[in-house]
Parts: C-alpha cells; sequence; structure tokens
C-alpha cells in the first residue's frame, strides 16, 4: 500500500472540503488511491460537499462569543452574499464562535474538526461551500466586550480592557472605524517604522533640505505615522477634538488589547462570467 502523506491528506480536503480524519481515513481504505479516496468520502459523506468544495468562499460572516474570561471572534465564509444573510448560516457561525471560546482549540484545523458535522449539515441544506477561515481567542483577567458594525456582520472587533463597558464599546467601534494596528506606539512593527523612516528620509534628502532640518522632518513624520497607526494615538471618531487614550483615561477605561477582523481580507475572489457559463451551458 502506498504511504499515506500528509501533503495526499491536505490535497484531498482541499478537493472536498471534508475535514483531515475522514480523508486521511479514505485514502487509508482506497490503499492511496486519490480517485478512489475522493469516491469513498462522496458517497460516505455526500456528494453535495464534495462537488461544491473547490468554490471558492469569499463571502461570509463574523461572529463572536464571550464565555467567561474568554472570548473568540472568527470568520466563517460561504459563496454568496444571499447565503451570507440566511439564518441557518448565521446561527452555524454563532454556534462556531461559542465552540472556539469554550472548547480554546489551538488552531483552525482544530475548530474545524470540532464542527465539522454541523457544516455539512448546512451545506447540504444551502447548497453552498463553506468554511472556517480564521479565528482568534483573547483569555483574560480583565474584561471582554465585542461590537460586529452593521446587519451584515462583516466587520468587527474583540476589545480586551479595564473599566467601563459602554467607553470600551465606543471604542471597540472606533477600531472598526479607523483600523489601528495596534493599541500603543512601542507596539507597531519594528520592521514597517524603519520603512516609513527610510521613505520620509529619501523624501527629506530629495527636497534638498540641510541635514539637520531634514533629520527633525523625518522625525516629525515617524511621529505622525505612529499615532496615525496606533489606537490610542489616533483622534477619536466620536470626537476628533480629543485622542481615543484622552477619552479612555477621563472615563477610567483602559484598552489592553483588541483583534479586527473584515469579511474576506486577503481573499482573491474569483471573477464569474456568468452569460459564458450559461453560453457553455446551452452548447452542452
Amino acid at each position: 500500500m502506498a504511504e499515506i502523506t500528509a501533503k495526499m491528506v491536505a490535497d484531498l480536503r482541499a478537493s472536498t472540503g471534508l475535514g483531515m480524519m475522514e480523508c486521511k481515513k479514505a485514502l487509508v481504505e482506497a490503499e492511496g488511491n486519490m480517485e478512489k479516496a475522493e469516491e469513498i468520502l462522496r458517497i460516505k459523506s455526500g456528494a453535495k460537499a464534495g462537488k461544491l468544495a473547490g468554490r471558492t468562499a469569499a463571502e461570509g460572516v463574523l461572529a463572536c462569543a464571550i464565555e467567561g474570561k474568554t472570548g473568540a471572534l472568527v470568520e466563517v465564509n460561504c459563496e454568496t452574499d444571499f447565503v451570507a444573510k440566511d439564518a441557518g448560516f448565521v446561527a452555524f457561525a454563532q454556534s462556531v464562535a461559542k465552540t472556539a471560546a469554550t472548547q480554546k482549540p489551538a488552531t483552525v484545523e482544530e475548530l474545524s474538526a470540532l464542527v465539522e458535522d454541523e457544516r455539512k449539515a448546512v451545506i447540504a441544506k444551502l447548497g453552498e461551500n463553506m468554511s472556517v477561515r480564521r479565528f482568534q481567542l483573547i483569555e483574560t483577567s480583565g474584561n471582554l466586550v465585542a461590537y460586529i458594525h452593521g446587519s451584515l456582520a462583516t466587520e468587527g472587533v474583540l476589545v480586551e480592557y479595564t473599566g467601563s463597558e459602554d467607553v470600551a464599546r465606543k471604542i471597540g467601534m472606533h477600531i472598526v472605524a479607523a483600523k489601528p494596528q495596534c493599541v500603543r506606539e512601542d507596539q507597531v512593527d519594528a520592521a514597517t517604522v524603519e520603512k516609513e523612516r527610510h521613505i520620509y528620509t529619501e523624501q527629506a534628502v530629495a527636497s534638498g533640505k540641510p541635514a539637520e532640518i531634514a533629520a527633525k522632518m523625518v522625525e516629525g513624520r515617524i511621529k505622525k505615522f505612529l499615532a496615525e497607526v496606533s489606537l490610542n494615538g489616533q483622534a477619536f471618531v466620536m470626537n476628533p477634538d480629543q485622542t481615543v487614550a484622552q477619552f479612555a483615561k477621563e472615563n477610567n477605561t483602559e484598552i489592553l488589547s483588541f483583534v479586527r477582523y473584515k469579511v474576506g481580507d486577503g481573499i482573491e475572489k474569483k471573477a464569474v462570467d456568468y452569460a459564458a457559463e450559461v453560453a457553455a451551458a446551452a452548447k452542452v
């Protein structure tokens, strides 16, 4: 019998959309024959899930669950915005978030395995491929609050804080709108800062300014950049006359950390020419 490699399992999972353990068992049963293993999975798990697995799932929703001192923000994808609005799909996403918060899986694969039976049932009902794309947990000794923006639930944030829940929620709304990279300036990635410094330095030199003045220009622009990308330094969207840090401090609140997601970030959506598809189908 051929050796069952991790790549074989991954390839089968990619082509069927089913769980890793199911794929591995099918490959063992098929003695390493990929085509036979896929057939076994389609017979056992349903043809619909197998046939749909190759389609890009770039729509979807965010869901958040807070269980005690643990919170989870998850992104669950589907193929169309129509299904993304379906109550059954939204309920599945909420269930995934609760599973993440209570079971605390270490990886997306672990979380996906925990909800696999439920996922297949929703696929069978709604007729679209769907997947758990990503999630993040925050475990804290402080407090947690979530904000999911709008009825489409495509942008959201989970915030760790001390102090006022109402203030933290308002800052969560700011985070979704202003998209900071981190809470404090000293948390900005050093490589990113150096890249910006290099750009500003080259611009200052090209302007013909004396070295001393150019150096001050660079430092000023770096300071402005750090304020723009860190939460505490940003002008608060509900009152631009004060920074987020000032708003939090005057309300005895501190933001410790956050995780912000937007559905589909980084996914390359496939352009579908429906007219061409219909024309091609007509020729068959």
